[in-house]
């Protein structure tokens, strides 16, 4: 099953309310009919995958467990691993027995509880509520904005998805609307929700083994995640290849297990990634099936009609604002997906590698803020932007995340890698699985949290230019390993010295320098990203108001020369548009 939603139903007016606009909400999106369910306090629709996949949902007689997502447990899927989880104590979850992302609800022994993945990647949202709770929570950002009565622009949450491409931590670009956090269970009750602390560990300290000790201990919970889904859907799976490293490691890890995949690799003709992936398969035996995404351009007097798909078909706010194409995002979507099959990703699989370019020492969640997520010029936004409270709360969101309670001062440096997975994947991948695993099954092997664990204890020197990943890469398939990579160099032995000197060129600069990168960079002149889009007035004038009535309090619209900042910007007023009377000013 591919989708939930819980409207409290203490006031039935209210209740039956929510239910309509989000029964509205998921048939937009393509979703089947939901199955209902009755819970005290509370009403539930469960919506199956929109394509297909594995049973989501187990009654037995008050005992319910329903899922959304991909849950593995004990390494098996479906019935099996619902038993599985009727019989676990939501309170003492047994986190070696349970993978994937997912959200669960789970009704034993006379209570009712929902909670997700490790990280929270499978985002469930959720209302802020009232004095003995939330009133709803939904697996669809649209569903659960259209079920409230009201909603309103968050300042924080608007910049972070501008300058960052989603909102971080349990921020929406709602006031309103926050999502689960990973360190909460939530139990439902007759009279509202009770809010249950768990932890969520990860190693403190890098390992001191020898290398192929390392090696060993990394392929195990790797062969463990990939070969349970491999035993499953057998061949039945679709994942992507590229020029780089973690497609090629996820590849790897399934011809280990052995899986024969459908490979496809999306770009323009003559892109490096194209070229690379399809001599691969021609030197090694197998197809890469090749798309050009930007082929065919629609006439503009048949763009509103495609947005307005493409708004439905990725709830409202895609990664990357990516709704104003020509329809071949949403159209390779559903190609992957095709049959319920089992899609793959190489997604989060800078676990391996320094994600954030920093030197080997104890730096504050604040130096983190500046150096990475400081990606904004101040002259694009209004005076509703507070640069230093921006970076503030994003910081607070850090410490949070990677040290519960809030730490203050410097972190250790092997803590700082942490918020790779816990924050940065959390809110990118976490909402690219989201909108994927509605679909049909989806694994994003590097954000499980065993395969994460192991890799957080990884020096870090062996994680500059990809060494210990290459290292691991060539010990599971050095047939892949061989081939040549869009870094200049093969994955059988060291990183070329291009390579190592870009990342190291990287790491020398100081705080102050790394945060104003971005800001200098614009200066330069126009820049962009490789999302696209159809971006010209005859296309975009057509589908929002080129005044950006709503965002124009957030933005200097006519300052922006960064396109790929333009496009999220331009999502979100088409997002406002949308919810019309319901978008508080």
């Amino acid at each position: 099953m591919a989708g939930l939603f819980l409207a409290r139903n203490d006031d039935p007016a209210s209740a039956e309310s929510a239910l309509g606009a989000a029964r509205a909400a998921f048939a937009a999106q393509g979703f089947p009919a939901p199955i209902t369910h009755a819970l005290p306090g509370w009403s539930l629709l469960h919506f199956p995958y929109i394509l297909g996949g594995p049973e989501g949902s187990l009654a037995r007689g008050d005992e319910l467990a329903a899922v959304a997502g991909t849950p593995v447990v004990d390494g098996k899927f479906g019935r099996p691993a619902l038993e599985a989880l009727l019989a676990m104590d939501p309170l003492a979850l047994d986190w070696d027995r349970l993978g994937g992302q997912f959200v669960a609800l789970v009704r034993r022994d006379g209570r009712t509880f929902l909670f997700g993945d490790y990280f929270s990647a499978f985002q469930l949202f959720r209302d802020i509520g009232d004095d003995r709770g939330g009133r709803l929570f939904s697996t669809s950002f649209l569903a659960a904005a259209q079920a409230l009565p009201r909603v309103g622009f968050d300042p924080q949450g608007v910049y972070e998805l501008a300058f960052n491409v989603m909102p971080l931590g349990d921020a929406t670009v709602f006031a309103e609307l926050k999502t689960l956090s990973p360190f909460e269970v939530i139990e439902l009750t007759e009279r509202g929700t009770i809010r249950h602390r768990v932890e969520k560990p990860l190693p403190a300290a890098p390992s001191k083994l020898p290398l192929a000790e390392q090696i060993d201990r990394h392929r195990a919970p790797l062969a463990r995640i990939v070969g349970a889904h491999v035993a499953q859907f057998g061949d039945g799976v679709r994942s992507p290849l590229s020029g780089g490293l973690d497609s090629r490691l996820v590849l790897a890890a399934l011809r280990e297990a052995g899986c024969r995949p459908e490979l496809y690799v999306y770009g323009l003709p003559g892109d490096q990634d194209v070229e690379i992936a399809q001599a691969m398969g021609k030197a090694l035996g197998f197809e890469v099936a090749w798309t050009d995404k930007y082929a065919e351009t629609p006439p503009p007097d048949g763009f509103p009609e495609q947005v307005e798909r493409n708004f439905h078909q990725f709830d409202g706010l895609p990664t990357f604002g990516n709704i104003f194409d020509n329809g071949a995002h949403g159209t390779t979507q559903l190609e992957r997906h095709a049959g319920g099959a089992l899609v793959v990703s190489g997604g989060c699989g800078e676990i391996y590698r320094n994600f954030f370019y920093l030197p080997d020492r104890r730096f504050t969640a604040k130096d983190v803020a500046r150096t990475f997520f400081a990606r904004f010029a101040p002259g694009d936004a209004t005076g509703a932007f507070d640069p230093h409270s921006f970076l503030d709360t994003i910081a607070a969101k850090i410490r949070v995340a990677v040290e519960p309670p809030a730490a203050t001062g410097r972190l250790d440096r092997n803590r700082i890698e942490q918020i790779y997975p816990r924050i940065r994947c959390r809110a990118l991948f976490g909402r690219e699985i989201s909108l994927e695993g509605r679909y049909s099954p989806y694994l994003m092997p590097f954000l499980d949290h065993r395969v994460v664990a192991q890799a957080m204890t990884i020096p870090l020197a062996l994680k500059h230019a990809g060494r210990f990943e290459a290292a691991l890469l060539n010990a599971i398939d050095p047939a892949l390993a061989a081939q040549p990579s869009a870094y200049g160099h093969d994955f059988t032995g060291p990183p070329g010295r291009k390579h190592r000197f870009g990342e190291w060129s990287t790491r020398i600069r100081p705080v102050w320098l790394r945060q104003h990168t971005y800001a200098l960079r614009r200066r330069l002149g126009p820049m962009g990203d490789e999302h696209g889009g159809l971006l010209e007035p005859d296309y975009m004038n057509r589908v929002i108001d080129p005044d950006f009535p709503a965002m124009r309090r957030f933005f200097r619209i006519e300052h922006i020369t960064d396109s790929g900042l333009w496009r999220r910007v331009a999502n979100l007023e088409y997002l406002a548009a949308k919810l019309g009377s319901r978008l508080a000013g």
